[in-house]
């Protein structure tokens, strides 16, 4: 009895080096599962998988909005060298093959996302160039319908919404480097008549000899 009591209060041994191990372990299984799935995703789209194919999808998902070049950059920390053209290439690969969408708002460079075929928007910051999605503006695709479609079969409708975020909204600036009264400012009552006339009596009474 005495050495199972000795063995139940034993201290537990120091397993930060144990859960290191088992959390490198999980996170290479995760992004193996994921390869996995990104890899049968090209191939059912009937698109060749290469390493670059897999990586260019892989930071598309996780950087959605980005620039070709935050795309690039992006890769080449996962896989290492890559050529620009490479990115574009498979960029455009999966634009065409519907599994990412490439947006091109009006003087900004080309955006990409892996949220595709539901038609939704975005809004864009005019100051800042942050870009965020916003549900289809009516029901489902194609979410507008024009006056005159001319004979076209309509079947997608871009918007983007053009404004300014919260964080690049003016702020109120404080008056003067001063902080601003917050209660109401104190009003001084009208003087009355009485009042006048008590100020005129203390006056005479002391200029009196």
């Amino acid at each position: 009895m005495a050495a199972i009591l000795a063995w139940a209060t034993e201290p537990l041994p120091d397993r930060t080096g144990l859960n290191k191990i088992l959390d490198k372990f999980y996170n290479r299984t995760i992004i193996a599962a994921m390869r996995d799935e990104s890899a049968d995703l090209l191939r059912r789209h009937g698109v060749q998988v290469t390493a670059q194919r897999l990586a260019v999808l892989a930071a598309v998902s996780r950087r959605p909005h980005g620039t070709a070049e935050d795309v690039a950059r992006a890769v080449r920390v996962e896989i290492g060298a890559i050529s620009r053209q490479a990115v574009y290439d498979a960029l455009g690969v999966l634009a065409d093959k519907g599994l990412i969408r490439r947006i091109q708002p009006a003087g900004s460079s080309a955006r990409y996302e892996d949220r595709a075929g539901d038609n939704h928007h975005h809004l864009v910051c005019r100051t800042c160039g942050r870009m965020v999605d916003v549900d289809c503006a009516v029901g489902a695709a194609p979410c507008l319908t024009p006056a005159d479609d001319a004979g076209y079969e309509v079947d997608e409708a871009e918007v983007v919404y053009w404004g300014h975020c919260p964080e690049c909204l003016p702020r109120p600036r404080d008056l003067s480097g001063t902080e601003q009264q917050t209660g109401p400012v104190p009003t001084v009552p009208p003087r009355s008549d009485d009042d006048e006339k008590d100020r005129a009596i203390a006056h005479d009474q002391t200029t009196e000899p």
